[in-house]
């Protein structure tokens, strides 16, 4: 495969997962004049199977009429965290890194879902309190920027494109308490310095299977071991708030705004939400992907419903964007066939990605008099997921750092299931713990789900 070798790297992506790959990395390698290093801050798998090739890889377009396979040479390097962290904060301190993008998942900001403020008893965060060579992302880039300063140089820009509601403000949030823990005078100079624009991403990335390697191989005559599946669809929007510079980005479609949160909202709500919705309902049902879950009139009715009758009466439209419109899009993004998206994959870490999916949607339309019977039946759907036994007793593998937690919350009677589920202050806002027209609603759900299944009375 071919690499570039003379644009040199301007932006250091921590986290190189299949989402940046197929996503941010494409509209970078589009714009021109920018390099990527990747940095890995888990394991070394990523790496292992780039090198060999240049760093280059395949994004392979997967759409109802065929498949588009794409070469990406964008990157120029590779880092693995923990083999040697000091080259990952070197290579985001050097004079030529203006950009500094994340895509950790929720969990890797080391933060309360709930409230967006730093968890102090993470042990990342407890590391990168008492250790110069940090562990986590906020610990990153807190020294990163440490070292900017000390060498006089400008902080980069802080670009999160992770599916959090105003993501650069949460990053910027626990970025600057994980500093004044640190040194006040430096969370100062961020703060007085430092930029952290909000996005929104979108594209659906399925996990790529070894079949998917050998299919590509057959169609290009070439062996990529780290190639990305994605739809056709893709949507970036990014708030024009940058201390230095930047890709022309606009160049290549993607929206530049000064306020990134209408988007974000109809996105996390309208697409995440219902998203999350149908793994878990149909995880239960016995549906392996969304497409699987859509060809079944019953869900495809259920999710039609969550958006006319729930979501989006709880929202407001960005400029320009009808959101009938947007539904009727993902209704059919969600049907393409070719987009096997595990509803699996869909249910991780469903502990930090339900406060900014779906429960502020519930909190908001209940506070307005909105009743949310399928959004509840959505919760409710989480909790018979995260016990770990499917309706049939099969163990479920669930992946959440509050997996251990949640599967001893789960009682016979549903509405102990609940009030222990309930009191989980990291995962339910105070507006919904509190209320107990919602308990209710959630215990009559669980009742229903357990007594009938999630494909049949109690389900959708």
């Amino acid at each position: 495969m071919y690499r570039d070798p003379t644009t040199k790297s301007g932006i250091v992506h921590l986290g190189l997962g299949a989402f940046f790959r197929a996503h941010g990395a494409i509209y970078v390698a589009e714009a021109g004049g920018w390099g990527i290093t990747g940095v890995s801050l888990q394991s070394s798998g990523t790496r292992d199977r780039l090198k060999p090739q240049g760093w280059a890889y395949t994004a392979l377009e997967l759409g109802p009429d065929g498949e588009k396979p794409q070469v990406v040479t964008v990157l120029r390097d590779v880092l693995v965290a923990p083999e040697d962290p000091q080259a990952v904060l070197d290579a985001m301190a050097a004079p030529d890194t203006h950009i500094v993008s994340l895509t950790v998942t929720e969990k890797g900001y080391c933060h309360e879902p709930s409230t967006g403020r730093l968890n102090r008893d993470h042990p990342d965060i407890r590391h990168d309190l008492e250790n110069p060579l940090p562990k986590s992302a906020p610990g990153f880039l807190v020294r990163a920027l440490a070292l900017r300063r000390d060498a006089g140089l400008p902080p980069f820009t802080v670009l999160c494109c992770d599916n959090l509601p105003e993501n650069g403000r949460v990053v910027r949030g626990v970025v600057g308490e994980l500093a004044r823990l640190i040194d006040p005078a430096l969370a100062d100079w961020i703060a007085a310095e430092g930029a952290f624009p909000s996005t929104m991403v979108d594209r659906i990335v399925p996990a790529t299977t070894p079949a998917d390697l050998d299919r590509l191989e057959a169609m290009t005559g070439t062996r990529d071991e780290a190639p990305v599946m994605h739809e056709p669809f893709r949507q970036w929007v990014v708030e024009d708030r940058f201390c230095g510079p930047r890709p022309a980005f606009e160049t290549v479609g993607v929206q530049m705004v000064a306020d990134v949160t209408p988007f974000e909202h109809m996105k996390l709500r309208m697409l995440n939400g219902t998203h999350s919705s149908l793994a878990y309902l149909g995880y239960l049902a016995g549906h392996e992907t969304i497409a699987d879950t859509m060809a079944d009139p019953v869900f495809a009715d259920f999710v039609r419903s969550l958006w006319r009758d729930e979501i989006i009466p709880a929202l407001t439209p960005p400029p320009g964007e009808d959101l009938g419109a947007y539904a009727g899009a993902l209704a059919a993004r969600y049907a393409n066939p070719a987009i096997r998206h595990r509803t699996w994959q869909i249910a991780m870490d469903g502990s930090q990605k339900l406060p900014q999916r779906i429960l502020g949607t519930i909190a908001e339309s209940r506070a307005a008099g909105r009743a949310v019977p399928g959004l509840t039946l959505a919760v409710a759907a989480w909790m018979r997921y995260a016990s770990g036994r499917d309706e049939k007793g099969a163990a479920i593998e669930v992946k959440d750092p509050l997996a251990p937690r949640l599967a001893a919350l789960w009682r016979e009677d549903p509405a102990q299931t609940v009030a222990g589920f309930l009191a989980l202050a990291e995962v339910f806002p105070p507006a919904l713990r509190d209320d107990a027209g919602f308990a209710a609603d959630l215990v009559a759900a669980l009742t229903g789900l357990v007594r009938d299944g999630a494909g049949d009375g109690g389900g959708p």
